[in-house]
């Protein structure tokens, strides 16, 4: 799987049957399932105030977790407190980054598939604060499983894949939500769901349910190899099912139309060869 795991942060340029073989494998790994709460949206120059590490499989469940507050040596902002809950007088007697990191880096260091919700964000304050300490997080080829993405491939037309959204969706028992604790246990059992999908469903479903996904421009141009301008006219010749994403009002489109089309052009390709 080296070759997946290297192409994974772009895995929404692959196409469905690359990623069906890499979700396959992911769905029979074990997973280290993390959540933080930060003071900031961004790793550089905020710091994380909570951690929450689970380990877990399909075949063994929920086998591990471990949380901890951290006090991070910086003012937590108000709205922090507001969306979280996490007070000063909550963090400041807690221990320092020095002493929770190295304590948790044994957690991710099996081979496990790294997991959480909106990765990017958990990974990237992760990477950031074992730096400050000299450590090392990870070596690559990393694999990972953004449960963001699966359930927009799996789920593509909810209104919202927030967790708080998915919570409710599936009824999970989550008490809270932005706690690092009980938002962890959320994206594991979300994980456990949709990897249970596709170890039972058949390729044909599973391909079919992919081809649902909405994918940005960017995305379907570089399944097509071309430039974003261009392939946004050739998908609009082609007729490829198309919306305005709700954000930013950037074209998006279906996978499995981009895909159909891609593989048209494919066809075409190689009957003048």
């Amino acid at each position: 799987m080296v070759a997946h795991a290297a192409k994974y942060q772009g895995q929404s340029a692959l196409l469905s049957r690359e990623l069906l073989t890499y979700y396959r494998q992911v769905s029979n790994s074990p997973l280290v399932v993390v959540d933080v709460e930060t003071t900031g949206a961004l790793g550089h120059n905020a710091r994380v105030i909570e951690v929450s590490v689970l380990q877990a499989s399909l075949a063994d469940g929920l086998e591990h977790q471990e949380t901890y507050l951290i006090n991070p040596k910086v003012k937590i902002p108000e709205f922090i407190t507001k969306i979280t809950g996490i007070t000063p007088d909550m963090v400041y007697p807690s221990p320092p980054p020095e002493e929770i990191w190295p304590q948790c880096l044994p957690l991710f260091e099996d081979d496990r598939i790294f997991t959480a919700h909106n990765l990017d964000f958990d990974f990237s304050f992760l990477r950031t604060e074992y730096k400050r300490l000299g450590i090392r997080f990870y070596k690559p080829p990393l694999q990972k499983l953004c449960t963001v993405i699966l359930s927009r491939m799996l789920l593509a037309d909810l209104p919202s894949r927030s967790l708080p959204n998915l919570i409710k969706h599936f009824d999970f028992d989550i008490s809270t939500s932005h706690r690092a604790e009980a938002d962890t246990k959320a994206c594991w059992l979300l994980a456990e769901i949709l990897l249970t999908q596709i170890q039972n469903e058949d390729d044909e479903s599973l391909l079919k349910r992919f081809g649902q996904q909405w994918i940005r421009l960017q995305d379907a141009a570089k399944i097509l190899n071309c430039r974003k301008e261009e392939a946004q006219q050739r998908l609009e010749v082609a007729e490829v099912e198309t919306k305005l994403s709700f954000k930013r009002t950037l074209p998006m489109y279906r996978r499995g139309g981009v895909e159909q089309f891609y593989y048209e052009q494919q066809g075409q390709q190689m009957s003048l060869l």
